[in-house]
This record gives C-alpha cells, sequence and structure tokens, in this order.
C-alpha cells in the first residue's frame, strides 16, 4: 500500500473552507498528526497543488472534532492552521469561521444527539481554552443546510446557526485588555491591544497614512506599510502575554476608519501578513468590542449608539459582520457580558483523504 486513507469532511464554515476530522481518526503522536495534515493540505507549497489546501490561509484550515473534556461541552474543538508555503501547523489561534461547521459536523458523525427541530451543541474550543454553543436546525433530527440567512463572503442563502460565547474575554492573553490599558503607543502609533475571543491590535488607519478604505490588494502591494505594520506587531506582542509572536499567527493586526456604509467602524485586516477579503469572527468580536469601551482608539472613530445590548455592523471590504455585544456596569468600569453572532456553513463532501503511507 503507498497512501494510507483517513476519514475526513470538506465543510463550509461562514467565510472559510477547511478539513473536519474526527480526533480518533488522527494519529495520537502530534508529530505524526502534523505530518498527515500538512500532506493533506500540500504544505508547503504556495499552490498546495499536492493536496486540499486553497493556497490561502483562509482555505487552508482544519478542525479536529472529539468527545469533550469539559463537564459542560458535548465536543472539543481543536483548530489548527496550515501554513500554505511552510511546513507548519499552527495552533496558537482560534477560528471563529470553522466553529461554525463544528455543530453541523458533530451531529453528523455521531458526536451529539440530534433534536426535533433545533440542537444546541456546546463546543469546547480547545485552542482559548473557552465555551461555545451553536444553535443548529435539526428538523425531524436532520441536518438543515438550507435557509433564508445570509452573511456577506459567502453567495447564497443558508440555514442561520446563531453562536454565543460564554467566556471568550482574555482566553488567549490572560485579560481583555492585556497590556492593562485601553490605549498603548508603539513606535509612536496610537493602538489598542484587545482580546475577546481573538488578540487583535487596533490602529488608525489615518495614523500609518492610509484611508482604512483602501482594497485588500492595494494594502497587500505596499510594502513599506506591511513592514511597519509587522514592526508594530513584534513589539506589542510580548506586551500582550504572546511572547515572540515572530512565527505566530496573532495578534491580527487591524486598520480602523470611521464607518463609510452605514456600519460601526470600517476595518482592514492583516492575519497577520496577508490582507483578509473580510474579518475573522473573533476578530470581528474584538473590535467590536473596543468600540464600546471607552479610551480605545476605536472609541472616537465608530458610531455606536447607546445600550445594555448593541448590534454593531462591523464593515469590512466585503460588507457587513454582525456582531451582538452586551454590556454591564460593574465597580464602575464597563464589563463585557456576552457577545453573540450569525454564521452559516455547509457540509460540501464526506470520504477518505489519502496521505503517502510514509508519512
Amino acid at each position: 500500500m503507498t497512501q494510507t486513507a483517513i476519514p475526513c469532511t470538506v465543510m463550509r464554515g461562514g467565510t472559510s473552507k477547511g478539513l473536519y476530522f474526527r480526533l480518533a481518526d488522527l494519529p495520537a503522536d502530534r508529530a505524526t498528526r502534523d505530518a498527515v495534515l500538512l500532506a493533506a493540505m500540500g504544505s508547503p507549497d504556495a499552490r498546495q497543488i499536492d493536496g486540499l489546501g486553497g493556497a490561502h490561509p483562509l482555505t487552508s484550515k482544519i478542525a479536529v472534532v472529539g468527545p469533550s473534556t469539559h463537564p459542560d461541552a458535548d465536543v472539543d474543538y481543536l483548530f489548527l492552521q496550515a501554513v500554505v508555503d511552510e511546513a507548519r501547523i499552527d495552533d496558537g489561534q482560534n477560528c471563529g469561521n470553522l466553529l461554525a461547521g463544528v455543530g453541523p459536523f458533530a451531529i453528523e458523525e455521531g458526536l451529539v444527539a440530534a433534536q426535533d427541530g433545533e440542537t444546541r451543541v456546546r463546543i469546547n474550543m480547545l485552542n482559548t481554552k473557552s465555551l461555545a454553543v451553536a444553535s443548529v436546525q435539526t428538523p425531524g433530527g436532520r441536518v438543515r443546510y438550507g435557509g433564508d440567512a445570509r452573511i456577506d463572503g459567502v453567495p447564497g442563502s443558508a440555514a442561520p446557526i446563531p453562536i454565543d460565547f460564554l467566556d471568550a474575554a482574555g482566553s488567549s492573553c490572560g485579560a481583555l485588555l492585556p497590556t492593562g490599558n485601553a490605549l498603548d503607543v508603539v513606535q509612536g502609533v496610537e493602538l489598542t491591544a484587545i482580546d475577546n475571543g481573538m488578540p487583535v491590535v487596533l490602529l488608525r488607519a489615518a495614523d500609518v497614512g492610509k484611508t482604512g478604505y483602501e482594497t485588500p490588494s492595494e494594502l497587500e502591494a505596499d510594502s513599506e506599510l506591511k513592514a511597519r505594520v509587522e514592526a508594530i506587531r513584534l513589539e506589542i506582542g510580548p506586551l500582550m502575554n504572546l511572547g515572540d509572536v515572530a512565527r505566530k499567527t496573532v495578534p491580527k493586526m487591524c486598520l480602523i476608519a470611521p464607518p463609510k456604509a452605514g456600519g460601526a467602524i470600517s476595518t482592514r485586516n492583516f492575519i497577520p501578513h496577508r490582507v483578509h477579503d473580510a474579518i475573522g469572527v473573533f476578530g470581528a468580536v474584538s473590535v467590536a468590542t473596543a468600540c464600546v469601551l471607552p479610551g480605545t482608539v476605536a472609541a472616537d472613530v465608530a458610531s455606536v449608539e447607546a445600550g445594555a445590548v448593541r448590534e454593531l455592523e462591523v464593515e469590512h471590504p466585503s460588507g457587513f459582520f454582525t456582531v451582538s455585544i452586551q454590556c454591564e456596569q460593574r465597580d464602575g468600569q464597563v464589563v463585557i457580558s456576552r457577545a453573540a453572532l450569525l454564521r452559516t456553513a455547509r457540509r460540501l463532501m464526506r470520504g477518505d483523504i489519502y496521505v503517502p503511507a510514509a508519512v
């Protein structure tokens, strides 16, 4: 036998696409597991021509789902990023887009029993040691993928998958504002470092010579800007309790500007070395959170209505991302008590993926 077959499902989750595996179907040894996943994706290769990767970080993603090790969850979810042009699997961040497919995948694979009507899947997100609850439509005990919900960045419509995040604040950095400040200055640029599910650094686009409305390709072509943004990222990373971030995919860097299309704020996102065509799920949650916290760089840029529960439309190059934020006043401080959003997902293929037996 020259190849080994491994059960695998290809799913679109939100605005990303990836390979979903059951934990039991992958090698227990991490080094062997990573070698298998690199072979499955076709990394390292800019085209990922010898695997199922899509030659872009947003389509070079992996979800590993297994029985829960948390008493308040139904399943464990580990997100892994296959670096396109390096022989490296990164587990240093979470992915809220692939998270959207975890509930349907867990039901389809028999890890969670489907209810008639709707099935709430409690998910233990291993990367950030936090919990989420995904509500999956299951009429007659079967996952429904078709529906009327639309999300920017995905053509057509699908069944809605609302997701509630229960304890995402500080999940990667140890605190919602990991530096202890709402506002810091790094290399002469004011910024806000925040972690409400994803470590993100917000900078005013104008402070680095941009409008904040450029296309991703325009920003990709600006090598001077990319070098400056990366230099700031490398300096702020250790201050966010992330250590040396030179080879890490966090923190993400976000250029912000006043809203241009009726939303709360306009964003352009570095993830961290490519410019996102939209915005990541947890990135959007962190940005929305910064918009409602006094003293951040986003507070004076964003257009946000008052109220305990706020629906924030985060503008990005492909449209809008809606985040529901619930705030409370505790001891004179603004506390984020709930964050929720809407995603969709679709199962694209289920079968076996083949990797060289030598791997």
